[in-house]
């Protein structure tokens, strides 16, 4: 039986990039970096290191080689956040691609893009 989520795996091609923008704009934390000395990297980040769930960031063009018949494009990611308005304001402060604020039935709604232009949503969680 599965108790939860994990781990989710994000390809990209710049690792360092990604690492950057999630730690430096989205205030993630780096969790755990690996390199196995065969060319195999990947980088765990989370919003805390306390998170049931972190984010893995894969070299996206060795993962293709590895393993090609993979769907390595971006997931749908939904993060909750309780400062919602302060997130947003912070990611348009540092220069993020944000999108308008929604309303939705569950609850206010924005995205944003990431170095390599994946996006990603953000719903506000009182």
């Amino acid at each position: 039986m599965i108790s939860n989520v994990g781990q989710i795996m994000l390809y990209v091609n710049n690792q360092d990039e990604a690492k950057e923008f999630w730690t430096e704009k989205v205030g993630f934390s780096v969790i755990s970096e690996e390199d196995n000395g065969q060319g195999m990297r990947w980088i765990e980040i989370a919003p805390t290191k306390e998170a049931e769930t972190s984010i893995i960031l894969h070299n996206k063009e060795l993962i293709a080689k590895m393993s090609p018949e993979l769907n390595l494009g971006t997931p749908s990611l939904m993060f909750f956040s309780k400062n919602f308005d302060n997130l947003y304001s912070d990611l348009s402060n540092k220069n993020v691609t944000v999108g308008e604020i929604v309303n939705m039935p569950s609850g206010r709604v924005f995205n944003f893009a990431d170095s390599e232009n994946n996006y990603f949503a953000v719903m506000e969680k009182k």
